[in-house]
Formats: structure tokens, C-alpha cells, sequence
């Protein structure tokens, strides 16, 4: 049997229309807005409303993804939502965006891969499209961080904010769309990023309430050590064993983690030639978003076009790493989408 190739067809993002400023997440965290600006180089991020959820961000940006693509949702086979900010423990937010959308029939399941967790679901999708060639894939990651975060701790509350982002992957052209992917994960680094309370080994109680153990949690500084040893490798691999090389990457979009971070990344990964999509300064670090919001903006605004090799990396909590590299195909582009 021939290989199907499969690609993105359409992209979609949501973000929140609430604006936070430095100046107002300094103040709690005992930080200056000039210190996050220096250390991050994030100026404001977006907060989910009071009356939205996770499911809420995702099925908007779920809506302008269709939209892009031109593919209704009855078409759908399979809606895959990354999330580590779901709804509810249960059911899986999968299932809300699903009955939102209107989705009836479609396959639906959640993944947990934090920030690397787009670039997951993509090769599930791709793998699933390439199955059943007669159907799509819809790809959501979403996150609302803010319901998580200790305003007073710096390491975190400066960084993270809401939003989602989504993908529509479906059959494409002979030799165009996704060429590849690496995914990779370490569980003895799993401590670096964590939230501990809430699951199975230490339950909802008071005493983990009082304690703050449900907040989120991250080693900033052993963050980047991890990622600064073990992402360019496996980027830079990934491209070789496609016949490329770092040099012809026409675009670079990486997870939002935080601007000076990015900023090295590129260097280190030899990608300095490449185009980067960068959206963390307005909207901070979305956790799984970061990249599908990236992806949009560079595929609406037209950093992204057709043809040009792109190269999309995903890495945080686990620690996980996801890379993939694809040709791109440029989809119709409606004026505007749904705010």
C-alpha cells in the first residue's frame, strides 16, 4: 500500500480577552515589571474569564481551525485535546469539546504531555489519518494556568497564561506535509516540573490545600539546563535524518517557554537563519498551547509560506520533548477569526 501524506490543513488559536500587565503580576510575585521584562522578556499575558474553562479556549480555537481548513466537523474522526488543565479529573475535556462542536461519532481522548504535548498529539493524528485516509484529525491543546499558579512564587506566576490552540490534519499532496517526528521522554527528570497534590498518592485535603500543594511548580534554572542539553541534539537530528540541515529550516516555531530561553535555544540549534515565530512578549508562556498559537499567528500573519520547511519543537514537564518537521502547504486564510 502507498504511504499516505498527511499535513495541517487549517490552524486556529483563542486567547482570552482579559490583559495582564507585568506591573500587576509583579507586584504579588515581589518582583519589578522591569525584572520580568529582563528576565523573560514577556510584557503581559492573557487570563481565562471567570466563567471560562479549558474546554471554553479549546472549542473556540477548535471553531477557527474548521474554519481555516474548510472541513466540517462531521468529517471529524478523531479529536485529540492536549491538556494538563482539563475541565474536571473526569470526564476528559476531549468529550466537552466534542459535544460543544457538535462532533457526534468522532473518537475522543486526552494526552498529558504539558508543553510538548501539541507536538504529541500531531504524530498521533498523523499516524491515525495515515490509517484511515478517508477521515481528519482535529489537534487541540489548550491550557488555563492561571487556576494553578502562586501569584507570590516568581518563578512561575511572571511566566504563564491561558489560551489554545488548534490544527485540522488531514490528507495532503505525494511529498508534502509532516516528514517527520522524535519524540522523546525522561521520568527520572520528572521533578523539575510538577504539580503534587490532587492525584492518587496525595489526594484533595485540607492539609494539601493549606499546604499549596496544588499549585504548579518548576525548577526554572534546571529547566533550562535540561533544555539547553538535551533539545538541539534531537532537533538537529531530526532535520539530518529528513536530508536536511539546520541552515535550511525556512521557519522555527518552538515552545513559548520563556524569550531568553528561545533566544538561545536558536543558537545552540544552529537556526539562526531561520524565520521564528515568537508570541511569548503579548502572551506569555500557554504550557501546551505555546506552539499551535505560534503556529497560527506565523501561518495567519504570513511568516509561514507555502513550501517552506518548517520545524515545530514542544518541550517541558516529564521532561518530555517533541519535534516535528513538515512542508508546509498554505491554506486559504480567512480575513479574520473567531475573537
Amino acid at each position: 500500500m502507498a504511504k499516505q501524506f498527511t499535513g495541517i490543513l487549517g490552524t486556529g488559536s483563542y486567547l482570552p480577552k482579559e490583559e495582564v500587565a507585568n506591573e500587576e503580576v509583579a507586584a504579588k510575585a515581589g518582583v519589578t515589571a522591569e525584572w520580568i521584562q529582563r528576565k523573560t522578556q514577556i510584557s503581559a499575558r492573557r487570563h481565562a474569564a471567570p466563567d471560562e474553562a479549558t474546554s471554553d479556549l479549546a472549542v473556540r480555537a477548535a471553531r477557527n481551525a474548521l474554519s481555516q481548513a474548510g472541513v466540517d466537523i462531521g468529517r471529524i474522526g478523531y479529536i485529540i485535546v492536549s491538556t494538563s488543565t482539563g475541565d474536571s479529573p473526569q470526564p476528559p475535556t476531549s468529550y466537552l469539546v466534542q459535544d460543544a462542536l457538535g462532533g457526534r461519532g468522532a473518537a475522543c481522548f486526552d494526552i498529558n504531555v504539558v508543553c510538548s504535548g501539541f507536538v504529541y498529539a500531531l504524530a498521533l493524528a498523523d499516524s491515525l489519518v495515515a490509517l484511515r485516509p478517508d477521515t481528519y484529525a482535529l489537534v487541540v491543546a489548550a491550557d488555563v494556568y492561571s487556576r494553578i499558579l502562586d501569584a507570590t512564587d516568581r518563578r512561575t506566576a511572571v511566566l504563564f497564561g491561558d489560551g489554545a490552540g488548534a490544527a485540522v490534519v488531514g490528507p495532503v499532496p505525494e511529498r508534502s506535509g509532516i516528514i517527520g517526528f522524535d519524540l522523546t521522554s525522561d521520568g527520572a527528570a520528572s521533578q523539575l516540573i510538577r504539580v503534587d497534590a490532587g492525584g492518587s498518592r496525595l489526594p484533595a485535603s485540607h492539609e494539601t490545600v493549606e499546604a499549596g500543594d496544588h499549585f504548579f511548580r518548576m525548577d526554572g534554572r534546571g529547566v533550562r539546563n535540561y533544555v539547553m542539553e538535551h533539545v538541539p541534539p534531537i532537533l538537529e537530528g531530526l532535520v539530518s535524518r529528513a536530508g536536511f540541515r539546520p541552515h535550511e529550516v525556512d521557519v522555527f516555531v518552538p515552545h513559548q517557554a520563556n524569550g531568553v530561553m528561545v533566544t538561545e535555544l536558536v543558537e545552540r540549534a544552529g537556526l539562526t537563519g531561520a524565520r521564528t515565530a515568537r508570541t511569548l512578549e503579548r502572551y506569555g508562556n500557554v504550557g501546551s498551547a505555546s506552539v499551535p498559537v505560534a503556529l497560527d499567528e506565523a501561518n495567519r500573519s504570513g511568516l509561514i509560506k507555502d513550501g517552506d520547511l518548517v520545524l515545530l519543537a514542544g518541550f517541558g514537564g516529564g521532561m518530555s520533548i517533541g519535534a516535528c518537521l513538515l512542508h508546509w502547504s498554505a491554506p486559504t486564510v480567512p480575513v479574520s477569526q473567531e475573537a
